[in-house]
């Protein structure tokens, strides 16, 4: 394998910040279990850390990458893998169906910029029929509030919307070393497996989104407060639900009930 032809310094303006513990590498690559014909994506290569090791296993891998500056760096490096593509886009605004072939479900790995991860989950859950699993290193505070439980400080919209979309696990954290340059804060690896069928079925999704992210607008308040503008024509009976709860105490069932309550299935 080919050594990078330069040297190429991390960007603030792209959130990077290098992997350069093997010890982790080598963690995150056996949770993945990469098998040879997997149909592989990894999001922000970066460098090529964790990359050498996935295209070993699996030589079809495809990369995505915004930074036209390191693409020269990764062709080199990776040039005898003749199956390795690489993408030069905005994984924000990159359609990933176009990467789904021949039935085959996508693996999604990423060590996502802080700055664009939870924007990008919610891009990549647009996809999850698709998608088989997503390995992602993030801030520990979002890998937190991805697998939080109800009444816990870390739990909201982004808990019960992953949550419903996947089956979350918080695999191990990651401290500041282990990156160049060194961030502020840890990191974690959480592992997101799309459901191949909903536990919990609302009936009208958007409507289920929109009665999440209100609940949790004024957390502080109670639910007959923060929701007063969805729930003021329904009883207390009707909802089935005490609403001097605040919203970190309803679970995902909780909500997806209250959803479908508010607002029934429509006529096929």
């Amino acid at each position: 394998m080919k050594k990078p032809a330069f040297e190429h310094r991390a960007r603030k303006r792209f959130g990077q910040n290098f992997l350069t513990d093997q010890s982790i590498i080598n963690s995150i690559v056996r949770q993945i279990a990469v098998k040879e014909d997997d149909n592989l994506v990894e999001i922000g290569p970066g460098k090529g850390a964790i990359t050498s090791q996935l295209v070993d296993a699996c030589p079809n891998l495809q990369v995505i990458e915004l930074d036209r500056d390191l693409i020269p760096l990764l062709l080199a490096q990776f040039a005898n893998y003749r199956g390795f593509k690489i993408h030069q886009a905005d994984a924000l605004k990159f359609d990933f169906n176009t990467l789904i072939e021949g039935g085959s479900p996508l693996r999604v790995v990423g060590n996502l910029p802080y700055n664009i991860s939870t924007p990008l989950i919610f891009h990549l859950l647009s996809f999850r029929e698709g998608i088989k699993d997503m390995h992602f290193m993030l801030q520990k505070e979002v890998v937190m509030r991805l697998a939080a439980k109800p009444s816990e400080k870390n739990y909201g919209r982004l808990s019960i919307m992953a949550q419903y979309f996947c089956c979350v696990e918080h695999l191990f954290d990651v401290p500041p070393e282990s990156f160049e340059p060194a961030p502020k804060v840890d990191s974690a690896i959480v592992r997101l497996s799309p459901h191949g069928e909903l536990p919990y079925l609302a009936h009208q999704p958007d409507k289920f989104d929109t009665l999440v992210k209100t609940a949790f607008s004024q957390r502080r308040k109670t639910l007959r407060n923060s929701l007063k503008s969805l729930v003021a024509d329904f009883s207390i009976e009707e909802l089935n639900i005490d609403l001097s709860q605040r919203a970190e105490n309803l679970s995902l069932a909780d909500y997806v009930a209250l959803s479908n309550r508010l607002w029934p299935k429509l006529n096929p």
